[in-house]
């Protein structure tokens, strides 16, 4: 069989006829449904649980932290996260106890008659009050994690700078969204120990949360990913905190217990996008050289630690940009508050960060009387320049290549003095906004190293190739892109490759699906460990150098029947040219990073104050494209996920609780509101990954939201600091404005 190249989509066929199950789809014999009972108050300690009403009690499984047989956390960077309340209630909705019953409809009416006593405490609200610390929640001084970054000398700049600008900027939180709400399924046997399936995007997380919190060792822990309706980070680690429940209630029963969350349960619930604030002043001379950028970045991030200070630590290492500066202090810390616990979300702190940058090089370029673009050229990283951290950039990148190409593409220049002239009559103004930023691919630092990912490709006795990784199929196409990398290497068509299900007792621990690493680093493995069975087959004289499918899968077949497993793994290895010193955040936080020049064009209604994307265009440096198609979706999504997060998605609380947790008024860009969008791909460097190829995931996230409020400012004159910006918000600032005029 000849080599063929696929355009297909490796699980397309089975997700649209329906074949396709997810875990709201399974049921085991005898299962439960499970449910959570979750605390009605922000801040307090559990005093009572009563089960009133006339309901058969007996009937029910309860779970409470006393039933819990190891130790009383969720593992994760820090151990501060309870699967259960034992006294202190930290955030509204936290889980007290779970309740199980085989009649589901039974079990949501139990939840009614339940009866918590609590003494309420006052809360922690928000990033100010954490900063004030008139209530301490954790240390003593209510933070988390702090990160200091420090290049050059910046202290001795200010008084030889022509300017000095400063502003705050904020960002809100945002909802991941997926299509599929979180649900798992948990079996318990005294044999077998516990085995969960689920909606998930790190089946090794789930794995190493539930050892610890049941005493067990990692062989009776069994972890299976089922088909999963989407993640963008919301299933990365709360996941954990669901197996964790179902897990629990299922010991106690002796039975099969599903949990799966209602989307209004799931939005109240579970984990968004940090809320940040961040605060610029820096230094630039009069030709519009920036000497020096002091920058202080906060997060709220909630109750608990979770992966608040890896969230952080990206923000912090983005916070400074593509641009070339000498003196850079970037001070980051992540705060704690009584809201539910922030977590991962695509972009993974950058996007708040380059937010606040990318507003802040309009008002500079405004300041000094330059234009977007000029200030951008002038301060341009590019090889031989290093960042914030001293890392060296090595690559050749040409960032006026990509604005220029962006620039080309939206007809930039001609339509600035189109609407220029546009916007001197009617009230609606058109306005045009530029992006320019950057994303590390793969974990930070030494992050790789310490996980020392593991892949494998074997060989089946039906002259096939299995792909072993814990590498999750989320929507984003991993299985057709691990199923290109290796039939490329093996030179066979696609058709050869399956790809094995994550599930911990098959795959190695390839690492966790997010950090734009699972192309780039696992597929990269995957590369190594197909080339390396095919060397295998040809150094055994079981294959000739030159050869058909048909004959590589004959030579699969001999080899096995005369030696046995045909088996190639590989681990991660960090590159002896990365160094990274940990302690003073110094050295190659990332070993390649994608680029990328984005332009927004709105309209602004300056009547009903709304604001539409009219058109986007997206050019991005991100190595070797694999599947244009698949790289494409990936880009488009991000800039839908971007417009959201500008204009549309905002988190309301009333008293610690989300109160829009509904589709019906947590407002999303619909199919309707989305623009036109142009997406480039400039293929300059492929010294990264399979062929060259660069993480690309979480790129497109990062520079949509600053883009169209650079566009906002273009097309009305409002400088807006601050997302999401919602239509009631440039009223308020439009309307203060022509106050301040007449005045």
């Amino acid at each position: 069989m000849t080599k063929k190249t696929a355009n297909l989509r490796k699980e397309g066929r089975a997700k649209l006829t329906g074949r396709a199950l997810y875990i709201d789809d399974m049921h085991l014999p005898d299962m439960l449904h499970g449910a959570t009972i979750r605390s009605p108050i922000q801040r307090g300690l559990l005093k009572n649980m009563q089960f009133q009403g006339d309901l058969p009690w007996h009937e029910f499984t309860i779970v409470t932290a006393l039933d819990i047989p190891g130790q009383n956390f969720i593992s994760m960077i820090e151990n501060d996260w309870p699967a259960l309340v034992e006294k202190k209630i930290n955030h509204h909705g936290e889980p007290i106890a779970l309740i199980a019953h085989r009649d589901k409809y039974l079990l949501a009416r139990a939840l009614k008659f339940i009866h918590l006593e609590i003494q309420v405490l006052n809360p922690v609200k928000d990033l100010d009050e954490s900063l004030k610390k008139k209530e301490i929640l954790y240390g003593d001084d209510n933070i988390f994690k702090s990160y200091l970054i420090n290049k050059g000398d910046i202290d001795q700049v200010w008084q030889q700078a022509d300017y000095i600008i400063e502003e705050t900027y904020n960002t809100g939180a945002q909802e991941q969204l997926y299509i599929e709400p979180n649900g798992m399924i948990a079996k318990y046997s005294e044999d077998r120990g516990i085995t969960v399936w689920g909606s998930m995007q790190c089946p090794y997380y789930i794995h190493r949360a539930l050892m610890p919190l049941f005493n067990l060792p990692a062989e009776k822990v069994r972890i299976i990913q089922t088909e999963t309706g989407g993640g963008f980070g919301g299933k990365e680690e709360f996941p954990s905190i669901l197996a964790a429940h179902a897990a629990l209630l299922a010991m106690k029963s002796g039975r099969p217990v599903k949990m799966i969350y209602s989307r209004a349960e799931d939005m109240a619930n579970t984990t968004k996008r940090h809320p940040s604030q961040t605060h610029h002043k820096t230094a630039v001379n009069k030709e519009g050289k920036i000497l020096a950028l002091d920058i202080d970045f906060v997060l709220d991030a909630g109750a608990y630690a979770t992966l608040s200070s890896v969230v952080l630590s990206r923000a912090a290492l983005h916070a400074a940009g593509p641009y070339a500066c000498d003196n850079i202090r970037i001070k980051a810390r992540a705060l704690a508050s009584n809201n539910n616990p922030y977590g991962a979300f695509r972009g993974f702190g950058a996007p708040q960060s380059i937010f606040a940058l990318e507003r802040h090089l309009n008002k500079i370029a405004k300041a000094i009387g330059k234009t977007p673009t000029e200030i951008r050229r002038l301060n341009f990283i590019k090889k031989g320049d290093s960042t914030a951290t001293n890392q060296i950039i090595h690559e050749d990148i040409d960032f006026n290549h990509l604005l220029d190409l962006a620039m080309e593409k939206s007809h930039y220049k001609k339509k600035l003095l189109e609407f220029k002239e546009y916007n001197k009559s009617g009230f609606i103004k058109k306005g045009l906004g530029i992006a320019t930023f950057m994303h590390g691919a793969g974990f930070t630092g030494a992050g790789e190293k310490y996980l020392a990912s593991v892949t494998t490709v074997q060989g089946t006795p039906a002259g096939t190739i299995e792909v072993l990784a814990s590498s999750t199929e989320i929507g984003q196409g991993k299985n057709t892109i691990f199923s290109k990398i290796v039939s490329d290497a093996l030179n066979i068509s696609e058709d050869f490759v399956c790809i094995v299900n994550p599930d911990t007792h098959l795959v190695p621990d390839s690492g966790p699906t997010v950090a734009s690493r699972t192309t780039m680093v696992v597929g990269k493995l995957l590369q190594s460990a197909a080339t390396a069975l095919k060397e295998t087959l040809i150094a055994g004289q079981k294959l000739k150098p030159k050869y058909t499918g048909q004959e590589f899968s004959q030579a699969i077949k001999n080899y096995i029947h005369e030696f046995g497993a045909l088996k190639s793994t590989t681990q991660y290895k960090q590159p002896n040219n990365i160094t990274w010193d940990e302690k003073n955040y110094q050295g190659d936080a990332y070993v390649t990073f994608a680029w990328a020049a984005y332009i927004a064009e709105v309209s602004v209604n300056t009547l009903t104050y709304a604001t539409k994307v009219d058109r986007f265009t997206a050019v991005q440096e991100v190595g070797h494209v694999i599947n244009k198609t698949l790289a494409e979706g990936q880009i488009e999504g991000g800039i839908a996920q971007g417009i959201g997060y500008a204009l549309y998605e905002k988190v309301l609380y009333k008293d610690g609780a989300m109160i829009n947790n509904q589709m019906t008024n947590y407002i999303m860009p619909t199919a309707q509101d989305l623009p036109q969008m142009a997406v480039h791909f400039a293929e300059d460097h492929k010294d990264y990954g399979p062929n060259g190829a660069k993480g690309i995931g979480e790129l497109p996230i990062d520079g949509p939201a600053p883009a169209i409020l650079n566009a906002i400012e273009n097309a009305s004159g409002m400088a807006m600091n601050f997302i999401p910006m919602l239509p009631e918000d440039l009223m308020v600032a439009m309307e203060e404005q022509e106050r301040n005029a007449k005045s």
